[in-house]
């Protein structure tokens, strides 16, 4: 059977997978309708179409690569029905690098996982 960490950690890779790929559209499922994310710099967005948009704003720029977000910790909340993931991200483009530490948080939703909010802090 496989754990909600497992679960949640399977997700994030294939979120790496899908911006390494640079299809915005496919992060669809992955997101809460409403969810927040707070970037790198501070600056909020608000709703899925929100980071969506950004997310192909981010991909018609010729020089970006990737952004990779490492899990090192998921923990649960006592219903099993939230998840908090701290980690490590790496933002690459072709000629610069920039990371940090984030935090998400999933929200089990007719039986998936999907991000509720995430926070980014640029650190390098």
């Amino acid at each position: 059977m496989t754990t909600p960490q497992d679960a949640i950690r399977a997700r994030r890779r294939l979120t790496n997978k899908l911006i390494a790929a640079h299809d915005a559209a496919r992060l669809r499922p992955f997101l809460a309708p409403d969810m927040n994310l707070i970037s790198g710099e501070g600056g909020l967005l608000v709703g899925a179409e929100a980071v969506l948009q950004a997310f192909a704003a981010q991909f018609k720029d010729a020089s970006f690569v990737t952004y990779v977000r490492t899990p090192r910790d998921i923990m649960l909340d006592a219903d099993g029905a939230r998840a908090a993931e701290a980690g490590d991200w790496t933002a690459t483009w072709k000629d610069a690098m920039s990371s940090g530490t984030y935090l998400a948080v999933w929200k089990k939703t007719v039986g998936q996982w999907v991000i509720e909010s995430e926070t980014f802090v640029t650190l390098a």
